[in-house]
């Protein structure tokens, strides 16, 4: 985590993610899970580039079992964009920053 990301939990995630305006990218990940570490620079990267334009938000599956159980995920790393507190579209697997950023670009 970084000033770029915002740690979310069980508690925050109505708070920070629904009740949010605009887009919201939540990566739902773990500790244990090298896929989850792999992405995880491009993420923080990419928070800085879409700095108030696009939310770059981070659930601890381990930690938050409520809200992963919420969204049946398959596999992490999940991440699932947010518009206006809405599930937009959902990403699973590690992909590469071109390909991030590409989707955040396209939801703009």
């Amino acid at each position: 985590m970084s000033e770029h990301t915002k740690a979310v939990t069980d508690l925050s995630f109505h708070e920070d993610v629904e009740k949010s305006a605009g887009l919201v990218l939540v990566d739902f990940w773990a500790e244990w899970c090298g896929p989850c570490k792999q992405i995880g620079p491009a993420l923080e990267e990419l928070a800085q580039e879409f700095a108030g334009q696009v939310t770059i938000a981070k659930v601890d599956v381990d930690e938050n079992k409520q809200t992963a159980a919420r969204f049946n995920l398959r596999g992490i790393p999940t991440l699932i964009l947010f518009r206006d507190g809405k599930p937009v579209d959902t990403k699973v697997g590690a992909l590469r920053k071109s390909q991030l950023h590409a989707w955040i670009s396209g939801a703009l």
